[in-house]
């Protein structure tokens, strides 16, 4: 059995002892002279010996209390040490959560960009497709597709998704001018099976039949997908924003022109009790600004849609 006192009595007692003066303890620790008195006192009646005594109007510590103050200061110096080791180790590194899509397409080539500001911090990118617990798992905050409601996170809004079929200019070449969004059920599409194409077709009024046409490639990353359409293997679903490089610099073009929002939107979270953490903040106002930069630049909604 454990025959610890209080620490709350521990506490008031190392900061007396230390002090030798109790005003000078309820100071430091924000309590009253009394409150002092009384949680040394019944500190002494626990152990069942005196602590200090009274000399005049001071008091001074008995051999039991100065044979065990000295241990008591250095366990709340370790403690102290320990603590700050802590708090400096986790504020010095941010790591952020987002899919393998917005890594490798966005976030990779422009987080440089950000520790170039912000050189104190060690930026850890965890890339995976499958959802994460903030908590549990360590990250300070992630950058999600959906609705913004997430139980338990704030989320700020960074842009909507435009959904745009894509293709290599000689595939398009090959197979074109496709008429309509109904003409694409011919040809091969990348991972027929995607939810885009669904929500695409949808918004096309046309109904999505994965089952027509040739039998499509199944990819598990948008990543693959638009890097097999890029190698001319048909057409790809893609979130046209991540392959703005790509189209800009002819590798990419819309198989059928369009205009589609997707059903999610990209936003960054963060639970609320880290809102206004250093790194936290930084990192939210950098990429909400590079966002906003790029959304001003893209006046027509060519890759950014509001």
């Amino acid at each position: 059995m454990s025959i610890l006192p209080p620490l709350s009595a521990i506490r008031v007692f190392e900061a007396a002892a230390r002090l030798e003066n109790f005003t000078a303890a309820a100071y430091e620790l924000g309590m009253t002279q009394a409150a002092v008195s009384y949680q040394v006192k019944l500190l002494e009646e626990r152990l069942g010996l005196s602590l200090f005594q009274r000399i005049g109007r001071k008091v001074v510590l008995t051999d039991k209390g100065r044979d065990i103050a000295p241990i008591l200061t250095r366990a709340f110096d370790q403690m102290r040490q320990g603590f700050v080791a802590l708090t400096q180790d986790h504020s010095a590194v941010l790591t952020i959560s987002c899919t393998n899509s917005f890594a490798h397409l966005w976030l990779a080539p422009k987080i440089g960009a950000f520790q170039m500001r912000h050189p104190h911090l060690a930026v850890r990118i965890q890339a995976e497709d499958s959802v994460v617990d903030l908590a549990r798992d360590g990250v300070d905050l992630a950058i999600r597709g959906g609705k913004g409601q997430w139980p338990g996170l704030e989320a700020t809004l960074l842009t909507h998704n435009r959904l745009v079929p894509m293709c290599s200019p000689a595939w398009l070449d090959r197979h074109g001018p496709i008429a309509d969004a109904q003409a694409l059920h011919a040809l091969p599409r990348l991972s027929p099976d995607d939810m885009w194409w669904h929500e695409w077709f949808a918004a096309m009024a046309v109904e999505a039949d994965p089952a027509a046409g040739p039998p499509g490639i199944a990819l598990d990353s948008q990543v693959m997908e638009g890097r097999a359409a890029i190698g001319g293997q048909g057409v790809a679903i893609l979130n046209h924003f991540l392959w703005k490089m790509e189209i800009e610099s002819g590798l990419l073009v819309e198989a059928v022109p369009s205009y589609v929002r997707e059903i999610a939107s990209y936003w960054v979270v963060y639970p609320p009790h880290a809102r206004n953490t250093p790194k936290v903040k930084a990192f939210r106002d950098w990429i909400v600004a590079e966002f906003a930069t790029e959304i001003a630049a893209d006046p027509e909604g060519r890759y950014l849609p509001h």
